[in-house]
């Protein structure tokens, strides 16, 4: 239409004929001339704006009406040879393309004039603005780009960048420009090795770039990468392309290998022991502890030079772990954190110390030649396992030196005492006083040792009585009293393993029902209850009970009867109640089993023989009974899961002839559901829709069910097979739980609507239940709430019922919003 119009246009404008071959009417022209749109294109002269899309040809712009006596018109100004009006109709057209990349605006003036050709109106403004439209692709300031990239980068850090540039309207989207990879070569995984910022064209390694890239299997890549106007965002967009070339390079950011400092360095600190080079330049070096110490004795500078600030120590610290960290001039990070290891050499700078300050040692004094009698111990401090804590050992001197100087001797490397003879006596000298040299490679320290000559064990301990006779307790005394004293005595030297006693039941108690305890200072032996006593397991000991010493007796010396001594234990009967085997009985039934059913049997016994009585206690829901005789439980009523699904009760166990006597165990019983529940409304509320209808309708349901969901509830909703209902009504699923109600047709009065509903389960078998929904089709104010009449006769709704009702209205405006 328009390149019909515009060719009779031109025929018009070479005729210098009036605008004859437009339409007639204003309105057709326009039609016909459909870019113009809804604009005037006729009127009088007067400062205009005009807007005109760049391109297009030759075109119509507006037509200039004259007034008596102006005859024709005249334009000047920036016409540009395009711009330019027919002077006896006041048409203004382009006679040619406009081209915003050129010029983006025209400044005219339009003046009309008589027959003589005087200025009648004007000159008036006429301001053309150029609308840009998307004719320049976008174009890449390089043909090809290089790049280097290091090994390890950190993902999403630019190493490059590429830019384009596009010729059209900066402010519209025509100069929006997207970048992104189209190509990557070679591509040996399922995801870009590199990625590119869409807006600025930064180009950085991915994660998978970052982690992969290695110059030893594929140093070099060309990737292509495309950029489009209009942000990308239609098809009919302009892309150009332009060649990436990446050189992968080996990373300078490495861990170095493991930093050896020795401890107590004399240097002048701080002294240079390592360095670090980032991929990055202009980055700022910082340490970061791993652990949280003290203080840190390591520094970095801004060349990546790491530095101890002081002497170590190693058996303060013998090694140290930090991270070296890299930041730009935000603080975020730029490298990866290289953790750092330190080990601290040991030297020999710690004495050994004596483990105890006087070592104490006893020896009888019939020790065999070269008899291990003791060890003296000694640490070092310095590394463990090398000559720096290698410590040796050496007898310096002996007090008193009788009957000989070298009566001890010691192992070098081990600091085990050995015997040299078989000399000692008692009588000659009871203690020794050795002084032993301990040495590493520089340092030496002296331990003491005292040795102690002690007495032969060649006398048995002996009883005072060999028999105690009859001690008479109760089963019920608590483990731990205490039911007998007794005595032995020993002749060998006091305070020493020879003649220190140890009290043993030696017959008689086969299950240690009995434990002695021995004073050290006296000897005496104090007989416990060690378990606790059962008349009717073992009403009577009958105890043999000897005593010993902790020192072996010397050769041709045994114990005898004196050691040994006899008393009987009786234990006298208490009454105690039933015992039950078990704290707890747990049983499992169905809810539906019948009535008188059996579900458990308890049994208890009565230490004495007594006969035992059954009863329940805690059964509040009157479910169980028991048979007070056997223990037996059953069913004494309908079991109901859904009010208790674990029940417990106590079962009460009590002496036929003495009911005081009496304990306690529990009874669990867990029921198993059955479906014995149909399905129900999750809420109950009434339903509105506003009146009229006009389609589109729909209330929201939700069913749930009282009975146990072992994997989930799934139900279904249908409607009652009746014509009405049917007719009027329809039901549609929304997941397992929920369904719509909604009206089939918009042709209902203002009243109350019962529809009737059947929800079903997926119970084995299925259980349903009818649901009577009433419906209120009624008028709703512009906040689609509901207006319910009452209908009470000739008078207003009371207090209460007003309140009810409004209630009722915003539940139902609540209803509502949840369902919008």
């Amino acid at each position: 239409m328009f390149k019909l119009c515009g060719l009779q246009f031109l025929l018009a404008i070479h005729s210098q004929a009036s605008l004859s071959c437009f339409p007639p009417s204003l309105s057709v022209s326009q039609a016909l001339c459909h870019n113009l749109e809804d604009l005037h294109v006729t009127g009088p002269l007067k400062d205009m704006n005009f807007s005109v899309p760049e391109g297009g040809g030759v075109r119509f712009i507006y037509q200039f009406t004259s007034e008596p006596p102006a005859v024709s018109f005249r334009v000047t100004g920036e016409k540009d040879g395009i711009i330019d009006i027919v002077p006896r109709t006041g048409i203004l057209y382009l006679n040619g393309s406009l081209d915003w990349e050129t010029k983006a605006v025209h400044r005219l003036q339009v003046e009309s004039l008589d027959e003589k050709g005087k200025v009648v109106k004007g000159p008036y403004a006429v301001t053309i603005h150029v609308e840009d439209i998307n004719d320049n692709p976008p174009e890449f300031d390089q043909k090809e780009y290089t790049g280097v990239v290091r090994q390890n980068s950190r993902p999403g850090k630019p190493f490059m960048y590429v830019h384009a540039t596009d010729r059209d309207d900066p402010t519209t989207p025509h100069a929006q420009l997207t970048y992104s990879i189209l190509h990557h070569f070679p591509n040996p995984y399922t995801e870009m090795l590199f990625q590119i910022d869409s807006v600025t064209g930064a180009i950085s390694p991915s994660k998978m770039g970052s982690y992969y890239l290695d110059p030893q299997k594929q140093d070099t890549f060309t990737l292509v990468v495309t950029v489009k106007d209009m942000a990308g965002m239609t098809t009919n967009a302009f892309t150009s392309s332009a060649d990436v070339l990446i050189t992968v390079k080996e990373s300078m950011w490495k861990v170095p290998p493991t930093i050896h400092i020795q401890e107590n360095s004399t240097q002048v600190h701080p002294v240079n022991i390592s360095q670090v080079h980032s991929n990055e330049l202009d980055v700022i070096y910082d340490l970061f502890e791993k652990e949280k110490l003290p203080r840190l004795p390591f520094s970095i500078d801004q060349n990546g030079v790491i530095y101890v600030t002081e002497p170590l120590d190693r058996e303060e610290d013998d090694s140290y772990a930090f991270f070296v960290v890299t930041k730009d001039n935000k603080g975020e990070l730029v490298d990866k954190p290289l953790q750092i290891h330190v080990v601290v050499e040991d030297i020999n700078d710690n004495p050994p110390v004596c483990q105890q300050a006087l070592t104490v040692i006893e020896v009888q004094e019939n020790e065999g030649l070269g008899s291990n009698i003791g060890t003296v111990f000694a640490t070092d401090m310095d590394e463990k396992d090398t000559l720096n804590s290698r410590l040796q050992f050496k007898i310096e001197s002996q007090v008193p030196s009788v009957p000989a100087s070298n009566l001890f001797f010691i192992q070098q490397d081990t600091g085990i005492l050995q015997l040299t003879s078989r000399s000692l006596n008692k009588r000659i000298a009871s203690n020794y006083s050795l002084k032993v040299l301990v040495t590493d490679a520089v340092f030496q320290t002296r331990c003491d040792v005292q040795i102690h000559v002690i007495d032969i064990n060649d006398q048995i301990p002996i009883f005072e009585k060999s028999d105690y006779h009859n001690v008479t307790i109760a089963e019920s005394k608590p483990v731990g009293t205490v039911i007998l004293e007794i005595q032995a005595t020993d002749g060998d030297e006091p305070a020493t393993g020879s003649s220190y006693i140890i009290y043993q039941v030696k017959e008689g108690d086969p299950n240690d029902t009995f434990i002695i305890e021995t004073d050290p200072e006296t000897n005496r032996g104090f007989v416990k209850i060690n378990k606790a006593l059962d008349f009717e397991a073992a009403p009577m000991y009958n105890l043999v009970i000897n005593a010993t010493n902790p020192e072996p007796l010397v050769p041709g010396v045994q114990y005898n009867s004196s050691s040994l001594t006899l008393f009987k234990v009786f234990v006298t009967n208490v009454d105690e109640p039933p015992v039950f085997p078990k704290t707890v009985y747990k049983g499992e039934v169905s809810e539906d089993i019948p009535v008188g059913s059996l579900v458990m049997t308890v049994e208890a016994y009565d230490p004495e023989g007594a006969v035992v009585r059954y009863s329940l206690e805690g059964d509040i829901r009157k479910w169980l009974k028991i048979d007070s005789a056997t223990g037996h439980i059953y069913t004494a009523s309908t079991l109901d899961r859904e009010q208790e699904e674990i029940y417990t009760v106590h079962v009460v166990a009590s002496e036929l002839s003495n009911t005081a006597q009496k304990s306690k165990t529990t009874l669990t019983l867990h029921l198993h559901d059955v479906n014995d529940n149909p399905p129900r409304l999750a809420m109950d509320y009434p339903l509105f829709f506003c009146h009229p209808l006009i389609g589109g309708e729909r209330a929201f349901l939700q069913a749930t069910d009282d009975d146990e969901q072992r994997y989930y509830s799934r139900f279904t909703f249908s409607l009652v097979d009746d014509m009405n209902t049917r007719n009027n009504w329809e039901i549609s699923k929304v997941n397992a739980t929920h369904a719509y109600l909604s009206p089939k047709h918009a042709n209902f009065e203002e009243k109350v609507y019962n529809v009737p509903v059947i929800i079903s389960d997926n119970g084995k078998p299925p259980l349903g239940r009818q649901v009577n929904l009433e419906v209120n089709i009624c008028k709703c104010s512009s906040e689609k709430s509901c207006f319910i009449e009452v209908q009470r006769e000739h008078s207003w709704p009371s207090t209460g019922q007003a309140i009810g009702i409004l209630i009722g209205v915003l539940l139902i405006i609540g209803r509502s919003l949840f369902l919008c």
